[in-house]
């Protein structure tokens, strides 16, 4: 959950120290992360809109698990950008000048958290769905079809919103004066957790299980060629999100029992920037995917040729089979798991 720069809670602030701080006009260090932001949200939304529409095409021609939770995934991008970047930043701390409803901004916090929890637990099942697939093809046969799968998803959508609740009595951390109460703490700390430790320790596991199972288990050359970038497409995008996350989780905890943003301004510096790079998370995507699949490659082109006004009739694919075998073979990628 990226954090609202005027979350206040109410019992920890005084409403003067609110009043003051709202009329205080942008400085730099903050000007900086809103045109960082609104560069981000210009570029990221379009491109997780393409995404999107790709992988429901996708995901319908050819009946796969994998697109389904990766169309998901997308999703809970797209309302990260436009709740965490969109309402949380632009808006309140540019547009509103940081002056809200006291209860329109706690209903965001617990939008933002709800869809980080969203996000995250999309790609530990998106993990598990990979993990399967790898190492007992047989069972994932039986298991993964889409119905299922679409439950599966709609269950952890719902959940994540149950679990964003309790966020509620977030403790604002961009200006707080007293230490933290055992409620802020184990907030924070159970946000830790399931935000980062606990998503981490799984795609450690999952991916060590399938390295190995590669490396020891009989496999002739050519399958293992095949599966290459299937590995590579599993750990990439749990690496990323490792990365991208880990400088957030460590200031948060910093903080938490060593310093204060409203009193060491770098600190209050690092959050910001650790909040950026955790951003970033939800637009590299599209563009590893473009990398990784051939198939994924064509439909976004097809996407993109039914939107432009300046391709009459060359947006949809050809009538014969030849398109349609080869869209479901993505390239050097098993054909249950792959882009």
């Amino acid at each position: 959950m990226i954090l609202l720069p005027n979350s206040t809670d109410g019992a920890r602030v005084s409403n003067a120290e609110r009043r003051e701080w709202e009329q205080q006009p942008l400085c730099g260090e903050e000007i900086v992360p809103v045109i960082y932001y609104s560069v981000l949200l210009g570029l990221g939304l379009p491109v997780n809109i393409l995404t999107a529409v790709a992988l429901s095409r996708l995901a319908v021609r050819t009946k796969k698990s994998s697109y389904w939770y990766l169309l998901a995934l997308t999703a809970s991008d797209i309302l990260t950008q436009v709740i965490i970047i969109f309402m949380g930043f632009i808006l309140q701390m540019a547009i509103l000048a940081r002056e809200g409803p006291h209860a329109f901004i706690h209903a965001v916090n617990v939008l933002q958290f709800a869809t980080n929890h969203a996000s995250i637990w999309v790609t530990v099942l998106l993990t598990a769905d990979r993990y399967v697939a790898l190492c007992h093809p047989l069972h994932y046969r039986m298991l993964s079809y889409p119905e299922r799968t679409r439950k599966i998803i709609a269950a952890v959508f719902g959940t994540a919103l149950a679990t964003g609740i309790p966020f509620y009595w977030w403790l604002d951390i961009w200006h707080d004066s007293q230490p933290p109460t055992t409620v802020d703490k184990v907030l924070k700390w159970v946000h830790c957790f399931t935000m980062y430790f606990i998503p981490c320790s799984i795609f450690l596991a999952t991916n060590s299980v399938i390295v190995c199972k590669l490396k020891w288990g009989k496999r002739v050359d050519g399958h293992r060629r095949r599966m290459g970038k299937t590995i590579a497409m599993l750990m990439a995008v749990t690496t990323i999100f490792t990365v991208l996350w880990a400088p957030r989780t460590c200031v948060i905890l910093f903080h938490l029992y060593t310093g204060s943003t409203s009193k060491d301004q770098r600190l209050h510096v690092a959050l910001n920037l650790a909040n950026m790079i955790a951003m970033l998370n939800t637009t590299v995507n599209f563009f590893f995917y473009c990398f990784v699949s051939k198939t994924f490659r064509r439909t976004a082109g097809e996407v993109i040729r039914s939107c432009s006004p300046f391709c009459t009739g060359h947006g949809q694919p050809p009538n014969n089979g030849g398109f349609l075998h080869s869209a479901l073979k993505p390239q050097g990628l098993l054909e249950s798991v792959s882009l």
